[in-house]
């Protein structure tokens, strides 16, 4: 599947959970399903929870997070004076 066609199931409206990005038709968070799997659940895990999800529903939120972060900019921490 294209990133187009992933991306496209991702969707923002500030209507619905103020806003943050969630997957299309639910109520369910981009960094809530980052935060599962982030805490070790499975995608199968994931999956069998939430029947109306989709491995690519799943894939959809991790290309979102990585395209969020491809133009943010590190700043590295100063380091201390001994």
């Amino acid at each position: 599947m294209k990133d187009k066609q992933l991306l496209e199931r991702i969707t923002v409206d500030p209507k619905v959970m103020v806003g943050k990005p969630v997957i299309l038709g639910t109520r369910l968070t981009v960094e809530y399903i980052l935060n599962l799997l982030a805490h070790g659940a499975t995608i199968g895990e994931i999956l069998q929870e939430y029947k109306d999800l989709t491995h690519e529903d799943i894939q959809a939120c991790i290309l979102f997070a990585t395209k969020a972060l491809e133009s943010t900019v590190f700043m590295p921490l100063a380091m201390e004076s001994a």
